[in-house]
């Protein structure tokens, strides 16, 4: 066992490497004088039994049962009465890697965030895996030595609920035909071969009710009716599409999504959960990127209101809202903007070469690093990124009347905005990378309830006429998690999806398809920066 451990290699493994758990697995034996953990003789201890079946069940968690060998263990055990000690301390050691796997991917994911660069830090939350995994394998019963291992939200126990719901969906409906893409968007009345398999496939799904005793299922003909319309119209609810009850190009492509791929994004999103320490697990404000909406929890993370956002450009890659988490400490009201030096020089200067008078038209000004205006600015300063710029507050300015800030290495925070009518879209990603709010008042007044000197008439006056740029503390911090879940468990249990629009969710999958060793190194990713 010894040189099994030294080795960080076994080649008996699914995944041979496990030089990253080298030195758990050292420790874990060393405290133990090197005897084994899992064996009693020449027969598997009850724990080890135990272990494995949850290894095999781990796809019930959203993880790859052959990440812990599920299919290795059976022929393993019936090998042991004839085994040799070095085959007794292949097979526990092999288990003492795959114990330790299962146990830190159940409790921080498998893939460390920073090697996508996002702002979440599973540090904190690491065990002390060499004892905690000795506890499991000394506990008289493995459930009991493993509660508390996954996250401990409400999202997490409906995601994970969901999961089992849409992996039984999946195997019920094999592989079913794609639905007719119609031409263009039908309504009510009109023609669609697909209309009986459209039927079937809303109400596998939960959004169409089958109608009781018709043996022809829910329609006769191949016309598009009004049951029918409903239920695409709850689908539309779910998907993120426009909720019209028109049978669009869109609404079928969404239709013929394989149900294994919804099964992956209530994986992916399960993934994410386990990064999350808990105040940001359970935390009472929310971004979710991919669905363009905020949501504010109470005390007991019961939804106190939700509302639309604006977030990062999917087509620029240093545009993109990344995931992060952090704790809003003030606001600013009547805000100044300022801009980024690679939005002044990609997008400023040209303006400004094309007209001097460019900058005073937009309301921008040219500051120096101390924040004071610089009347005689030179062209070839700002091109050089000896000047700042900024914009002046007021309706008009591109952070709007308030911005929310929790400092951050990007200067990522959530602000108001002058162009309101982007929020009448469905899908609304058009920043620079911030979070523009639909409601930015209703929640400016709710991260300032328990201040008794900021009410909301009070909130109302100083946005509309009040000093520039005014700070205001709050009263203590507010945990905010920016996020990003293809797949949302809502109200009822009902199932929201959303389109991978960064490519989030594919990145992830990519690294989980190759197996341990996970990486841990950041990818390289450009600077988000202050942005509108």
């Amino acid at each position: 066992m010894h040189a099994d451990a030294d080795a960080g290699h076994l080649a008996s493994l699914h995944w041979p490497d496990f030089s990253d758990y080298k030195l758990l697995v050292q420790t874990f034996y060393s405290g133990r004088d090197w005897s084994p953990a899992w064996v009693d003789g020449h027969r598997p201890t009850r724990q080890a039994i135990a272990l494995t079946k949850l290894f095999a069940a781990s796809a019930s968690k959203g993880l790859h049962p052959e990440d812990y060998d599920a299919s290795l263990w059976q022929p393993r055990f019936d090998r042991l009465a004839s085994a040799s000690d070095q085959q007794l301390a292949e097979f526990d050691t092999a288990l003492t890697v795959s114990a330790m796997r299962y146990i830190s991917d159940l409790h921080i994911g498998r893939v460390n965030p920073q090697h996508f660069a996002f702002g979440v830090n599973v540090q904190t939350k690491k065990y002390d895996l060499p004892s905690f995994t000795a506890q499991v394998a000394d506990a008289s019963d493995i459930g009991d030595a493993l509660k508390g291992v996954e996250p401990d939200s409400p999202e997490y126990r409906d995601t994970e609920k969901a999961l089992a719901d849409y992996q039984a969906l999946a195997q019920k409906a094999g592989n079913p035909q794609p639905l007719p893409v119609p031409a263009k968007a039908l309504s009510v009345g009109a023609p669609y071969p697909g209309a009986q398999a459209l039927a079937t496939r809303l109400a596998l799904l939960g959004d169409m009710a089958p109608a009781a005793g018709n043996s022809n299922g829910p329609v006769a003909d191949s016309t598009y009716t009004q049951a029918i319309a409903a239920g695409v119209t709850s689908f539309q609810l779910r998907h993120g599409l426009p909720n019209d009850g028109r049978l669009t190009p869109q609404t079928v492509a969404a239709l013929n999504v394989p149900l294994p791929t919804r099964v992956h994004q209530l994986e992916d999103t399960l993934e994410r959960l386990r990064w999350l320490a808990p105040e940001y697990a359970n935390a009472p404000i929310e971004v979710n990127i991919p669905e363009f909406t905020l949501r504010t929890f109470d005390a007991e993370h019961k939804e106190q209101f939700e509302m639309r956002v604006v977030v990062g450009q999917s087509l620029e890659e240093d545009h993109k809202t990344p995931v992060l988490v952090q704790e809003m400490r003030y606001v600013v009201l009547r805000p100044f903007w300022n801009v980024t030096p690679t939005i002044v020089k990609k997008e400023i200067v040209p303006h400004v070469e094309a007209s001097r008078g460019y900058l005073e038209a937009k309301n921008f000004e040219v500051i120096d690093r101390a924040g004071k205006p610089v009347p005689n600015w030179s062209m070839a300063g700002l091109e050089h990124g000896e000047y700042m710029v900024r914009e002046k507050p007021g309706p008009k300015n591109s952070l709007g009347l308030v911005k929310f800030m929790f400092p951050n290495k990007l200067n990522i925070y959530l602000h108001s905005t002058p162009a309101t009518e982007l929020f009448d879209h469905t899908r609304r990603d058009f920043s620079h990378g911030c979070i523009r709010l639909q409601e930015p008042e209703k929640l400016a007044d709710w991260v300032l309830r328990d201040n008794p000197d900021w009410t909301p008439d009070k909130i109302h006056d100083a946005m509309e006429n009040g000093e520039d740029n005014k700070i205001v503390n709050l009263s203590h911090p507010i945990p905010v998690r920016i996020f990003y879940e293809t797949a949302r468990v809502g109200d009822g249990g009902k199932v929201y999806f959303f389109d991978d629009i960064y490519g989030y969710d594919k990145d992830m999958e990519d690294v989980l398809s190759k197996g341990d060793p996970f990486p841990v190194n950041p990818e390289p990713k450009q600077e988000t920066g202050d942005t509108a």
